[in-house]
């Protein structure tokens, strides 16, 4: 996997989607203070997170990656991140209850600050200004000097990083996640919907299965496994120089680990085979995803996977699909059955949100709660068909009753965009969506199993 590889040959290739940096003293100082930082991650961590995605590999498990489109500067606080962690811990209590496998949580959190865009300029109120690049590179105010790339912000999205994989780990192994206080983490806006309900029948129902254990004499108080979660992290590998900044070699096997998160993954804008991002993740250890759209070709995914995992490593490799809803069924199949027949242990995830985006009357960027179903359906039914397990789903959400996506319980509709649309790039769904989502996907796995 190494050979020929250093931490810093993806200089050598082409590399897409990089800031303009105006002055490359100031990111070089920058680089190299985050390269002095501890690391965010550890080396065992990202381990035991290619160990368990290798259990979804194998059919045992399923992955649930989800979280911010963009994490922001601006919204970044304590409750924020125990709401947003929230969702995912009751989507996986959800999803495992109602399939009966493990659940392994990912968030799209702690270093979730930079985005791909399809043009390096946008008009805003007839002005055009450089695109905004997420928080790590610029700021989204609508003035010119706002949207110059600032190298200092590196240094801070380090630092929000840490701050919230400081509280994740808090909440996740203190209590917060404790399962005999399932229903504490019903949230009030969730609790009053059909998805609330349906979700304290199953809390009612596995505080009963704990009662049972207890009345069995097992003892349910000082078993780790109900108090405590491993929630992992990931983001998009995207500005290289932060990745490479917070590359370290691992003191126990001699490894490299990224250790700016457990898992990064590469967008379907920069996965060239001759491409920077391509060279910059071949060489680190940990687990590592990569998108597919619905034009992806067999040729190129067998080549994918032999650059990326030429060690047939299981879990080592998580192809993510963003193919739309009309489209993921028919172009899928011969990419699962060309990955099977070729031996290659990978994840195969639905990201149900990316090609399913459209602009709304007024203008803005949503998407429709049963356009997501449906890809999630589709991807279902491709990976039946082939005999191969749809492991796992790839979801934007926060923990804020926001209105940026259509659909759902409380059927949001056009009219209801400007309510609350607070993202700072693409729409995710709120709660209510993110709960009534996972019971239809536990429904629609453990349908065709």
């Amino acid at each position: 996997m190494n050979n020929n590889w250093t931490p810093s040959s993806w200089q050598a290739f082409p590399a897409v989607q990089q800031p303009q940096w105006p002055d490359n003293g100031a990111l070089d100082t920058a680089l190299k203070q985050i390269a002095t930082f501890p690391p965010l991650v550890f080396a065992g961590e990202a381990r035991s997170l290619q160990t368990a995605l290798g259990q979804v590999a194998s059919g045992n498990a399923f992955l649930l990656q989800a979280g911010d489109c963009a994490e922001s500067f601006e919204e970044f606080s304590a409750v924020n991140i125990r709401e947003k962690l929230r969702v995912i811990l009751q989507m996986a209590v959800m999803l495992t209850y109602s399939m009966g496998v493990p659940v392994v949580k990912v968030g799209r959190i702690a270093g979730q600050f930079a985005k791909p865009r399809s043009n390096n300029t946008e008009t805003i109120n007839g002005v055009e200004l450089p695109v905004f690049r997420g928080h790590m590179v610029n700021d989204p105010s609508a003035h010119a000097e706002a949207r110059i790339p600032n190298p200092d912000r590196l240094v801070q999205a380090y630092h929000q990083a840490a701050s919230t994989l400081n509280l994740v780990r808090a909440f996740t192994k203190g209590g917060f996640a404790d399962l005999n206080r399932v229903h504490a983490w019903n949230q009030e806006f969730v609790a009053q919907s059909a998805e609330g309900k349906r979700y304290e029948d199953v809390a009612s129902e596995i505080e009963r299965a704990l009662a049972f254990m207890r009345a069995c004499g097992i003892d349910t108080e000082t078993n780790t496994a109900l108090h405590q979660v491993d929630v992992y992290t990931s983001h998009e590998a995207l500005i290289l120089g932060y990745e490479e900044a917070l590359t370290r070699q691992d003191s126990l096997t001699g490894g490299w680990y990224d250790c700016s998160a457990h898992m990064l993954w590469i967008g379907e804008r920069t996965r060239q085979l001759d491409g920077a991002h391509v060279e910059f993740l071949r060489g680190v250890g940990n687990p590592i995803g990569c998108k597919i759209g619905k034009t992806t070709d067999v040729d190129y995914v067998l080549s994918l996977c032999e650059t990326l995992n030429p060690a047939r490593i299981p879990g080592r490799l998580t192809l993510i699909s963003r193919m739309g809803a009309n489209d993921v069924e028919e172009a899928l199949r011969p990419l699962l059955r060309a990955v099977r027949d070729a031996g290659h242990p990978v994840v195969w995830a639905c990201d149900p949100m990316h090609g399913n985006t459209y602009s709304a009357p007024n203008g803005r960027k949503t998407r429709h709660l049963e356009d997501i179903v449906k890809e999630i359906t589709g991807f279902v039914k491709a990976h039946r068909a082939e005999n191969t397990w749809p492991g796992g789903i790839h979801i934007e959400l926060t923990g804020e009753n926001v209105t940026e996506c259509l659909g759902g319980s409380e059927g949001l509709g056009n009219d209801d965009l400007d309510t609350r649309y607070e993202t700072v790039c693409d729409p995710r769904l709120n709660g209510r969506q993110s709960i009534d989502l996972a019971f239809r996907v536990a429904e629609l796995i453990r349908s065709n199993n």
